[in-house]
């Protein structure tokens, strides 16, 4: 085995989570700071737990919501679409219709 290329061992490095609980284990590291440790996990514990260091649960509420005004608002360009369009259906008659029309007005 070569030598000084491993990283030192500290049989004691003192883990702390987030929750305040800390404990001793080995690693390269003398210190460790979690976010989560046995104590305050939601499989240990039973309660449901959000952990959002980074604000991901917000940031997805906050799409979730734009994405449902943005489906309302799309609801309503397409009915203003449809309307325009049956809008323009009723001023235009058809042949057939025209034909009909022409029929009715001349005198037999």
């Amino acid at each position: 085995m070569k030598t000084n290329i491993h990283p030192d061992w500290f049989p004691e490095a003192k883990i702390v989570c987030a929750c305040g609980t800390t404990f001793e284990a080995g690693s390269t590291l003398s210190s460790i700071r979690v976010d989560i440790c046995s104590k305050c996990h939601p499989l240990f514990t039973g309660q449901q737990k959000f952990i959002d260091t980074l604000g991901q649960v917000d940031k997805f509420i906050k799409k979730t919501e734009v994405s449902k005004i943005r489906q309302v608002e799309r609801k309503k360009i397409l009915e203003a679409r449809k309307s325009r369009v049956e809008n323009k259906k009723k001023k235009h008659l058809s042949l057939k219709d025209l034909l009909i029309k022409a029929r009715k007005q001349t005198p037999s």
